[in-house]
C-alpha cells in the first residue's frame, strides 16, 4: 500500500529537531516484568499488521513510499527494556528522563513504531509507546491500544493466526520503479479528468481558498513560542479531571466538550502573555484544531484522515463566561461554513506535489541528515519587547483525542492514566493534546524548553480558568433549582 500525500507529509516535515511521531505514556498498576509485558504484544502483534511492515522508497524518489511486510521484522526491535536513573521515584520524576527516549527519530528502515518499559517507579511500570504519524493519526492510535490490550484483567488470549506469517520478499528497485511509474500515470489521469461535480463543491472549494487567505491577510499575535525554530528539547506538564465535571459545565452553561476546552486553553494562554508582559489587547490567537473526518466504513484503518478548523479567539484576559461565549460562537461560525469539510476537498483537490521534489527529506535521520547541524545549534529566540511582530500562520495546537473510557489490561495489569506529548515543528514552540480515558480528561502541555521553559504556568492557568468555569456553572445550577 502507497503512503497517501498526507501521510507522506509527516514524513517529509520530520527533521532531526522535529520527530514526527506521536509520543504517548501510560501509567500501569504494579510492577509488571518486561517478559510478561512482551509475551502479551507478541501474541497480539498479529491483530496490527502494520505493525509488521516497513516503508521502502522507489529509487530518486519518483513516488511515495510504500508498505510492505518486512521479512526482518523482529519485535524485540521494536518493545524494549529501558530502567529509570535510581534517583528517580514517581511518574513525574520519570517524565523528564524518558521524554529523552523520544527525542530520537525513529528508525525508517524498520516498522516505524516503539514501545519501551520502563522499569524502576514502585508499584508501578510505564509504557512509552512511539507511533510515526506517517502511520496513525490520534483517533487510529486509540483503535490500537484497544486491540493490543484487553478490556478486563483475566481476558483471555486472542486466537492464534490460522497459518504462520509468511512475509513476502522486499520488493526489487526495478520492480518499486515500475509500479511508480503506474501510479503516476494513473494519477496524472485523474488529475486531468477532475471537475467539480456540483456547486456545493466549488462553495467548499472557495472557502477553503478563503481560509488559507486569512492567513495571509489577518495575522495573529506573536506568542513567545512562536518567536524561534524549535530545538529538540522537549518538556511536558498535564493535569486531569473528571469527565464529569465537563459535563456538569456543559449542561448548565451550554457548549460542546471541545468549547470548554478551547475556553479554558485560551484564556490559560492569554494569561500566560500577560504574565510576561506581552501587549495583547485587541489581538487575536489563531489555534489548529485538528478535526477527524474519518468515516464509520472506515473504523480500524490507519493513516491518517483528519482535517482541521481554524478558531481566531482573543488574546487578552477576560471574564471566564465572556470567552466561553465568544468560543461558541466562533466553532458554530465553523461549523456553520464547514470549512473543515472545505480543507478536506481543498487538500484532495490541491495540484499534486512530485515526491521526487522531496527526495533530499529521506536523509533525515541518515548519516548525511541536512538537518542534523540545525539540531545541535538551533536559531537564537527573537527578544520580546513587550510586542513581536504579527504572525502569518497559527500559534499552537490543541487537539481532543475521543479515548477509551472504560479500563484497559495490559498482561492483567489495569492502566491507571495516560499522558502524552504532541509534536512540534517549525515556530510552534507549544501545544496541547486533550486525551480521555476512563472517565478522565488529561491535558498534556508539550513546549519547546527554549521557547517556553515554563509550561507548567500554562498547566496552572488551565486549572484556575476550569475551577472558574466549574464555579460558575454549580452557581447557575443552584440559581436554576432555588
Amino acid at each position: 500500500m502507497r503512503m497517501t500525500d498526507h501521510d507522506a507529509s509527516f514524513l517529509y516535515s520530520e527533521t532531526a529537531s522535529s520527530p514526527m511521531h506521536g509520543c504517548a505514556i501510560s501509567v500501569v498498576e504494579g510492577e509488571v516484568s518486561f517478559d510478561k509485558i512482551f509475551e502479551h504484544l507478541a501474541a497480539r502483534i498479529h491483530l496490527v499488521p502494520r505493525y509488521r511492515q516497513r516503508l521502502v522508497f522507489v529509487p530518486m524518489n519518483i513516488a511515495h513510499g510504500k508498505w510492505v511486510d518486512d521479512p526482518e521484522f523482529d519485535l524485540a526491535n521494536h518493545v524494549k527494556q529501558y530502567t529509570l536513573s535510581d534517583e528517580v521515584n514517581t511518574v513525574e520524576e520519570a517524565i523528564p528522563e524518558i521524554l529523552e527516549l523520544n527525542e530520537q527519530l525513529l528508525d525508517r528502515s524498520r516498522s516505524l513504531w516503539m514501545m519501551y518499559v520502563v522499569e524502576g517507579i514502585p508499584g508501578q511500570t510505564l509504557l512509552l509507546s512511539l507511533n510515526h504519524h506517517a502511520m496513525i493519526d490520534g483517533v487510529s492510535g486509540v483503535d490500537i491500544s484497544v486491540v493490543l490490550m484487553d478490556l478486563e484483567p483475566e481476558a483471555a488470549q486472542p486466537p492464534a493466526p490460522e497459518e504462520p506469517w509468511n512475509p513476502k520478499p522486499l520488493p526489487t528497485q526495478p520492480e518499486l520503479w515500475t509500479e511508480a511509474l503506474t501510479h503516476n500515470f494513473e494519477t496524472m489521469m485523474k488529475a486531468a479528468r477532475f471537475r467539480p461535480q456540483d456547486s456545493l463543491r466549488e462553495r467548499l472549494l472557495q472557502r477553503g481558498t478563503e481560509v488559507m487567505n486569512r492567513f495571509m491577510t489577518e495575522p495573529v499575535i506573536t506568542a513567545p513560542w512562536n518567536a524561534g525554530q524549535v530545538s529538540a528539547k522537549r518538556h511536558l506538564a498535564y493535569t486531569e479531571y473528571g469527565f464529569s465535571d465537563f459535563r456538569e459545565v456543559r449542561r448548565a452553561l451550554g457548549g460542546t466538550i471541545n468549547d470548554i476546552v478551547l475556553t479554558v486553553v485560551s484564556e490559560s494562554a492569554a494569561r500566560y502573555l500577560e504574565e510576561h508582559n506581552q501587549q495583547s489587547n485587541n489581538r487575536y490567537f489563531r489555534l489548529m484544531c485538528p478535526v477527524s473526518v474519518r468515516r464509520e466504513d472506515e473504523g480500524g484503518s490507519l493513516g491518517n484522515r483528519v482535517s482541521a478548523m481554524y478558531p481566531v479567539l482573543p488574546a487578552w484576559p477576560m471574564a471566564i463566561n465572556e470567552r466561553l461565549d465568544i468560543v461558541i460562537e466562533e466553532t458554530e461560525r465553523l461549523k456553520a461554513n464547514r470549512e473543515p469539510q472545505a480543507l478536506e476537498l481543498m487538500m484532495e483537490s490541491s495540484p499534486y506535489v512530485p515526491p521526487i521534489a522531496m527526495a533530499q527529506t529521506l536523509l533525515v535521520g541518515t548519516p548525511f541528515d541536512p538537518t542534523a547541524l540545525a539540531s545541535r545549534f538551533p536559531p537564537p529566540v527573537l527578544p520580546n519587547p513587550g510586542l513581536l511582530p504579527p504572525l502569518i500562520g497559527f500559534n499552537f495546537t490543541c487537539t481532543n483525542v475521543p479515548g477509551v473510557q472504560v479500563p484497559l489490561y495490559i498482561a492483567g495489569h489495569k492502566v491507571l492514566h495516560t499522558f502524552g506529548t504532541l509534536m512540534l515543528s517549525g515556530n510552534l514552540g507549544f501545544g496541547v493534546a486533550v486525551l480521555s480515558y476512563d472517565q478522565r480528561l488529561y491535558f498534556n502541555f508539550t513546549s519547546d524548553q527554549r521557547l517556553m521553559p515554563d509550561v507548567e504556568l500554562m498547566r496552572s492557568g488551565v486549572d484556575d480558568a476550569f475551577s472558574e468555569l466549574l464555579e460558575l456553572a454549580r452557581s447557575h445550577s443552584a440559581q436554576a433549582t432555588a
